[in-house]
């Protein structure tokens, strides 16, 4: 076999591929590996996005790592505190001095011959130079967006405004929007983030939206876990929390996804006691889809519907017909005339970072292939892929990924294999249907199902289910069925 540069090389530096390097440090510590991350620094998502109030939609507790406790109180975090987090947990465990910045993975070409993989890496700046790079396995900390890219929504007019338009993935620093008027168009987390913290300075806020999202209130700090605290260790509590947190989402979603009616109403009962008085759920806070149909916005001690009762934000449910030099017109007939228009209009899919793939010299397009386990991509050896959860923190499914990738390493390395590749059996491809990677129905994720992979209808095709299922399939599961092991 030929030689290679690292064991291991991981692609990116955000919140997955700090925790892949950690679990290799810890269950694969005769491995080499590196860490190429595009950017100037760590942080993934939170190096990169900087528009107003920027946070986590999900709780830290789960959202951070399982071996570095979030020990603040607020478990919804400001984006600043949870860059600051990852650059402290990489440091922690020295996985900083692994990682090569300004490092962009241009191509990845397999070569079953020679059992490695070569990367064509960009290096540099401005002026970058080209550098091939080779591994015997990859692991992709890249997610499923699009950072180059926004998602294209069509705004008739838009580009006609005489105004500023811009869109939170490119957020001018510079932008002053105080005393302005301004439209958020988009009813998703970023709008719903964007609205309190603008509010502040603004004049006026107006959400534009197509239709409504479920948005729930979670406490700054929540009193049981104020208990916690106080009766147990920081060492125990800081456990017992994330505890909490995972179990809380886990019954959440499966009470929703069992009783949509019922939950349904009481997200509409939770909803109308925080709207300013005298207002109605129609047509403005009644979405037409049951709860986790679509992700459920959260907003920090009900921080969206303050803005409400304040009178500085307001929301606006239609169809816009036409945006014009001055206006934001609605089929409605009703007529807004922002000063700003901030179109938060969701998040452009892309898998691998847009590498460029190959096999033994041939294209690798991976809308046209099955994943296995939700980790590996069939017919594409020794690869392992980091994607979360839709309806819980990321990082428990990125994680789960990265104790799999680690148990794959470590039997290559008993038995002495060098390559492994699903494959479905001529069964599965002729019985297997096919279903959607991600369940879930928003605008951005039926607009970028061609660019992700397929999930199949039985093991181990399906897509993932729950953390604790996934994290015993990585301890425990078959990684035999549907995966060929070569020597």
């Amino acid at each position: 076999m030929q030689s290679v540069d690292y064991d291991v090389i991981i692609i990116g530096a955000g919140i997955s591929g700090i925790n892949f390097a950690y679990r290799l440090q810890e269950r694969n510590p005769d491995l080499t590996y590196c860490i190429l991350e595009a950017r100037h620094e760590i942080g993934g998502t939170w190096s990169l996005f900087q528009y107003p109030g920027i946070r986590s939609d999900s709780d830290l507790h789960t959202f951070g790592f399982g071996w570095r406790p979030w020990k603040q109180d607020q478990p919804i975090a400001q984006g600043h505190l949870i860059a600051d987090y990852m650059k402290e947990s990489a440091a922690q465990e020295n996985i900083d001095k692994k990682i090569k910045f300004h490092h962009q993975v241009d191509t990845a070409a397999w070569c079953t011959h020679s059992r490695t993989w070569t990367l064509t890496v960009s290096v540099g700046g401005t002026q970058p130079k080209k550098v091939l790079l080779h591994t015997r396995f990859l692991l992709f900390g890249t997610g499923y967006y699009d950072y180059n890219t926004p998602m294209h929504a069509e705004i008739p007019g838009v580009k006609n405004f005489q105004g500023t338009v811009v869109h939170p993935q490119f957020w001018p620093m510079d932008l002053d929007y105080s005393g302005k008027n301004v439209a958020i168009i988009g009813s998703g987390a970023t709008a719903i983030t964007l609205l309190p913290a603008m509010a502040q300075k603004a004049s006026h806020i107006t959400m534009v939206q197509r239709s409504p999202s479920y948005i729930m209130s979670v406490p700054k700090e929540d009193p049981l876990e104020k208990i916690i605290r106080a009766l147990f260790p920081p060492s125990w509590a800081t456990h017992l929390i994330r505890f909490k947190w995972i179990l809380f989402s886990f019954l959440m979603v499966t009470y929703c996804q069992w009783f949509p009616n019922h939950a349904r109403k009481l997200f509409q009962k939770h909803i109308a006691e925080q709207l300013p008085k005298g207002m109605s759920l129609d047509p403005d806070f009644k979405p037409p889809y049951n709860p986790w149909e679509q992700r459920v916005c959260v907003c920090p001690d009900g921080d969206f519907y303050a803005s409400l009762q304040s009178g500085k934000a307001s929301v606006k449910t239609g169809v816009i017909e036409i945006v014009t030099p001055t206006s934001i017109q609605l089929k409605s007939g009703d007529e807004l005339r922002p000063d700003i228009i901030v179109t938060a209009t969701g998040l452009k899919m892309r898998m691998a970072g847009g590498i460029e793939l190959v096999v033994d010299g041939e294209p690798y397009k991976i809308s046209d292939h099955f994943m296995w386990k939700g980790a590996m991509l069939e017919g594409l050896p020794n690869a392992v892929f980091a994607i979360g959860y839709v309806d819980a923190s990321w990082t428990l499914g990125a994680d789960a990924t990265a104790q799999l990738a680690c148990r794959l390493l470590r039997t290559m390395n008993q038995e002495s294999t060098s390559m492994i590749t699903p494959r479905r059996s001529e069964e599965e491809k002729r019985i297997m249907k096919e279903t959607p990677l991600l369940y879930l129905t928003s605008t951005y994720v039926r607009k970028g199902a061609s660019s992700l992979p397929k999930a199949g209808d039985c093991a181990p095709w399906r897509r993932r289910s729950y953390y604790w299922k996934d994290k015993f399939y990585a301890r425990w599961g078959n990684i035999r069925q549907g995966m060929e092991w070569s020597a």
